[in-house]
């Protein structure tokens, strides 16, 4: 093997490495301390990071991310659809309980095993059959580590998944969504998408049980999931606080306000409606 051709071989490697959302969320996970394990959940293979604070402690956290990048522009669906921006992979950092990130079916370098197809990532990324598989996971990992409370926190996509989960589960103690779509008809008319047909629509579910806190943060200058969309979601929602930080985005500045944010939830406490 010439030199030159070695050299073409290793950088296509290290540019794979670079490019790649799978193996970028990875490095940023293990950077955090985080171990992550492969579960399989109905037909699907699921990623699941841990924070190593399993403590004897009853009350477990779990975090769910973002849609990532379902597609490329507007037209080309996503090889590998992992949330490019590790939002949540830094929020978890901050968290002192104990706290997995629960990846979805088809996500983190398992998008070309069986049974994933592309509408898993797009039109179905909230169905039925994507919510049951990640639910089995975590019911594995609720009864293998005897938790008996459970808070969902949910950034942007993850914040439909929560609300789904947090009903199947009669541990649910508290949900938080961070710009979360919980009407995904209403977000794809404002961005004039296609609607996800095949995905359930959190808005169109009945009211969760008055004995879980809800906590909705939205940005008042998000323009991906514009406050007035999650506010109008939760009209139906007992026990629910819907809270405007005034000059946070879709992505910032969840950080800066997080560990209050944990602080809150932990002692079930009333928000202010606006945050400077």
């Amino acid at each position: 093997m010439t030199y030159s051709l070695f050299f073409c071989i290793a950088a296509s490697i290290l540019l794979s490495a670079c490019t790649d959302p799978s193996l970028r969320f990875d490095r940023t996970a293990h950077e955090y301390g985080f171990h992550r394990v492969e579960l399989v959940g109905k037909g699907y293979a699921h990623a699941v990071f841990s924070n190593g604070r399993q403590e004897a402690l009853p009350r477990l956290h779990v975090y769910l991310g973002g849609d990532g990048t379902p597609w490329i522009g507007r037209y080309r669906v996503a090889r590998d659809p992992t949330p490019r921006n590790p939002l949540i992979l830094a929020l978890m950092a901050q968290d002192d309980s104990p706290s997995i990130y629960l990846g979805r079916p088809c996500y983190h370098g398992e998008s070309d095993s069986e049974p994933c197809s592309p509408a898993i990532w797009t039109s179905a990324r909230y169905s039925a059959e994507v919510i049951e598989s990640m639910e089995r996971v975590l019911r594995g990992i609720v009864e293998d580590d005897d938790y008996s409370e459970l808070v969902f926190i949910g950034f942007s996509g993850g914040g439909s998944l929560a609300m789904f989960l947090a009903r199947r589960f009669p541990e649910t103690r508290a949900i938080v969504t961070l710009a979360g779509n919980l009407d995904i008809h209403a977000w794809a008319s404002h961005h004039d998408y296609d609607p996800l047909d095949g995905s359930l629509n959190p808005k169109s579910m009945a009211p969760l049980p008055n004995r879980i806190r809800q906590y909705h943060l939205a940005g008042a200058k998000d323009g991906n999931i514009p406050p007035g969309i999650i506010q109008g979601a939760l009209g139906n929602q007992s026990n629910s606080q819907f809270i405007i930080f005034e000059d946070f985005t879709h992505t910032c500045c969840w950080k800066k306000v997080w560990r209050d944010v944990l602080a809150c939830v932990s002692e079930a406490c009333e928000w202010a409606h606006s945050q400077p």
